[in-house]
């Protein structure tokens, strides 16, 4: 999968690409990412890439000019290529959305800075737009290597196990519950006992009833569309008697 990264400051970028499971990603030839400098695509002597708001107020607008060349330039007539504008009111980024991206070829990420871009960029150029959360950060550097992150992450082959994408929290409705490694005992803390039986399905069982539990404590919200066995919803059923 390739990605394409437009943004102001590339150099924000380039070294969480060069870490970890992002890099060993890139080695292995799984992804590709290319930062592309929009001042490279600005005319003018001095490469202007922002201007006034029309109308007044606070702020500068990213112009469209740069953008649009770039954009263009980078696509270069493929065909189907999603262009996402990364934006504090876009879609709000999701595990589903993320795997719903893999199942492109390449994506462009939009990084806007100041108050914005022109609307004309969302408007003609942008097909999706996403927002990583309800906040706003001064630049959309970050929300791309976020995106960038949690799709890669899915691709098949980038993690050692492919099997613990589906245990993530999120990745079926439920957070994640707890883990424990070596030692058994810390600090009179103990590993519980389940864990330490040998008996895989009652582990199994443990580890369901505490993703549960822990999605029932903080974010109840998501067990309204978590897919739900008839052992899962009796389970919950004691866990609501328990909280009164």
């Amino acid at each position: 999968m390739h990605f394409d990264i437009l943004t102001l400051f590339p150099q924000m970028l380039a070294g969480p690409l060069e870490a970890s499971i992002l890099s060993r990603a890139q080695q292995k030839g799984l992804v590709s990412v290319a930062l592309h400098d929009i001042r490279d695509y600005a005319t003018g002597r001095h490469h202007v890439t922002d201007d006034a708001p029309y109308g007044g107020g606070g702020g500068m607008i990213m112009k469209p000019e740069p953008i649009f060349a770039a954009v263009e330039h980078v696509v270069a007539g493929a065909q189907g290529v999603p262009v996402v504008l990364l934006s504090p009111q876009g879609r709000l980024f999701t595990q589903a959305i993320a795997a719903e991206l893999t199942k492109h070829a390449g994506l462009v990420l939009v990084c806007g800075r100041y108050e914005g871009v022109d609307e004309r960029v969302r408007q003609h150029l942008a097909t999706d737009e996403i927002s990583v959360g309800d906040y706003v950060l001064t630049g959309g550097e970050l929300a791309a290597l976020v995106i960038v992150d949690a799709v890669t992450r899915l691709l098949p082959g980038v993690l050692g196990d492919p099997g613990a994408v589906c245990d993530d929290s999120h990745a079926n409705g439920l957070l994640e519950g707890p883990h424990y490694t070596r030692p058994a005992t810390f600090r009179g803390w103990d590993v519980p006992e389940v864990l330490r039986s040998g008996d895989h399905g009652a582990v199994a069982r443990w580890r369901r009833e505490q993703a549960l539990r822990r999605t029932f404590d903080r974010r109840s919200d998501l067990l309204a569309v978590a897919d739900l066995t008839l052992a899962d919803r009796e389970f919950l059923a004691r866990l609501a008697e328990e909280a009164g």
